[in-house]
């Protein structure tokens, strides 16, 4: 079986700042409905990973990412829906204010309060990580009830 085929190309960015980390709230049906998470989504047709990144967050929350940092690639498999690689990025710096959109709720989060049972459960491994500024790469294996069923995460070199 070849696991990379088939993977929907997603990115996630989020920011960090004075001890509080940027997530929104997906307002929309579907998939990660009511899920606090970063900002992001699919990269379209004919845009890099980094240019879908800036376009989401824009949508998403009305900011325009001016510098970011890559933090690690995750791919996740799914036994209900399509199969996913995800790149996360730091968002360093910014314009605009943070507001909700019609895709999400947007809120400035305590680091020391991070809703992790209100989030995906892979986010319990990839977050600290990502707090640390570490780089990681990883894959999470879910069942029909969106279960963890086998992971695997290393910290990585940034290449």
């Amino acid at each position: 079986m070849n696991k990379s085929k088939d993977l929907k190309i997603m990115t996630e960015a989020l920011a960090v700042k004075s001890g509080k980390i940027l997530l929104g709230r997906r307002k929309k049906n579907g998939f990660g409905q009511g899920k606090w998470l970063g900002l992001g989504g699919k990269v379209e047709h004919g845009e890099s990973i980094e240019q879908a990144m800036v376009r989401e967050c824009e949508e998403e929350a009305n900011i325009k990412v001016t510098d970011f940092v890559k933090r690690g690639v995750l791919t996740f498999y799914y036994t209900n829906d399509p199969n996913m690689e995800v790149h996360y990025y730091e968002i360093i710096s910014y314009t605009g204010d943070p507001s909700d959109s019609d895709e999400m709720e947007v809120s400035w989060i305590d680091l020391k309060t991070i809703p992790y049972e209100k989030m995906w459960p892979n986010d319990r491994y990839w977050l600290p990580m990502f707090l640390k500024q570490e780089y990681f790469e990883g894959e999470f294996w879910f069942d029909e009830e969106y279960d963890i069923t086998k992971h695997e995460i290393k910290r990585r070199k940034y290449e």
